[in-house]
């Protein structure tokens, strides 16, 4: 997984984050010109957490149900906005400008 450093250097990047499992901001690094506060990450580093929570239990409800796998371990996803959207894996996440954003490059570099 690439550090903060190397997540604020992605196209778009506007702001990087680590979290713990529970879901409270660790660290963070913010663009000169970022309009994000670090209270709007860890309620997004919250988000992240409940959401991968109740992804797992789909994607562990899908498989015993179905018979079907491959969907669980749920480890990271993308939140999309109109502005912004943000890509996190494991306990890390990139808010990235939509307009020059590149998901492909920020998954991989969350990615470990």
């Amino acid at each position: 997984m690439s550090s903060l450093d190397d997540l604020m250097k992605l196209e778009g990047a506007d702001a990087a984050f680590t979290f713990n499992p529970s879901g409270e901001l660790t660290a963070h690094q913010l663009a000169a010109d970022s309009k994000l506060q670090p209270e709007s990450l860890d309620l997004l580093a919250h988000t992240f957490v409940a959401n991968i929570a109740i992804a797992t239990l789909q994607a562990r409800g899908w498989e015993s149900a179905t018979g079907q796998g491959g969907f669980y371990p749920v480890k990271g996803f993308t939140l999309i906005g109109l502005e912004y959207s943000t890509v996190g894996n494991g306990s890390c996440g990139v808010v990235l400008h939509n307009e020059s954003a590149d998901f492909e490059a920020a998954y991989a570099a969350l990615t470990p």
